[in-house]
């Protein structure tokens, strides 16, 4: 067996692994993504930012939903360099935080618990490296974000 279809194997096996825990689809996927976004963009604060940086809304949702099977599944969809499309952008702590509760929130309300926490868990991964590495690269330095707890 080839290095590659090795890889492929365990990548599989880990894959299988994460829908048998929770349950995650790319149909959930798109679910999340869809519900969220729209919410997003009629939030006071996260709305204006979206409003000045997407033109085409199914592009960036085909696009999000592809992130958000790589990052859930690992199924490899996405290839895009986040860090570089999120650097212009005028955020900033609030921010993240508001995205953050409003994702959450959405993940709890259309995921089972399982999935919404595999969600959520690694929202909270992308916004600590997108918040950081913003902060590096307008020269600030920030402390690391606190993670909420994990329900029991």
């Amino acid at each position: 067996m080839s290095r590659d279809a090795a890889t492929e194997g365990g990548r599989d096996l880990i894959v299988a692994d994460i829908v048998a825990r929770t349950g995650i689809d790319e149909a959930m996927i798109e679910r999340l993504v869809r519900t969220f976004y729209g919410r997003a963009r009629r939030d006071p604060l996260l709305g204006p930012i979206f409003d000045g940086t997407v033109q085409d809304w199914e592009r960036h949702i085909t696009r999000i939903c592809a992130f958000w099977s790589s990052v859930a599944l690992m199924s490899g969809r996405y290839h895009g360099q986040p860090m570089v499309a999120h650097l212009p952008l005028p955020v900033d702590a609030p921010h993240f935080d508001r995205w953050l509760a409003l994702f959450a929130a959405t993940a709890d309300e259309v995921c089972p618990p399982a999935a919404a926490a595999h969600f959520v868990e690694r929202a909270h991964r992308i916004a600590d490296s997108l918040e950081l590495g913003i902060a590096a690269q307008r020269g600030e330095l920030r402390p690391k974000r606190r993670r909420p707890l994990p329900a029991a």
